[in-house]
């Protein structure tokens, strides 16, 4: 299975792990193929494990995304899409994830000026996970509102 098919199935267990969410997994495909023919949107890591000398299985993920804050002259980066498979739960792979993260982003030369993520409200080991790890909880709440976004070749006139 390729890297960008293990990326949709994890979203979308992730998805419905964590929101009881199930995703249109055709709009997942065109969102995760877009991510990757476009590194101006965001970059994958994927954590492999081996299960012998030729075969290495995905285990785990983490999207990485952009914000520019002119407060700081710099970028955040949203760390997203976090997902480890649950047979290898509680093996450290979250954790050699976010260490690749945090030496891309020392290694990176346009001013990365931390990192941002959000986590569901109820989602307590995740809160701690990532206390843990030296996030803190921020003063802002998080509004969203959703467009219905159509995925055609042609504008529509809002006239």
């Amino acid at each position: 299975m390729s890297d960008q098919k293990i990326v949709v199935s994890f979203n979308a267990a992730l998805a419905s792990e964590t929101e009881n969410r199930v995703l249109d997994v055709r709009i997942l495909q065109l969102g995760v193929e877009a991510l990757l023919q476009d590194p101006h949107k965001g970059w994958y890591a994927v954590a492999e494990k081996s299960l012998d000398c030729d075969q290495r299985i995905v285990v785990g993920q983490i999207l990485v995304t952009f914000e520019w804050s002119d407060w700081r002259n710099g970028n955040f980066w949203w760390l997203q899409s976090l997902y480890v498979h649950p047979d290898h739960r509680q093996q450290g792979i979250f954790r050699k994830l976010y260490d690749y993260v945090q030496a891309q982003a020392h290694l990176n030369r346009e001013g990365i000026c931390g990192f941002r993520l959000y986590v569901e409200e109820n989602n307590h080991q995740a809160h701690q996970a990532y206390a843990n790890l030296g996030f803190q909880e921020t003063a802002y709440h998080m509004y969203e509102k959703e467009f219905l976004l159509t995925h055609s070749s042609s504008p529509k006139s809002i006239f």
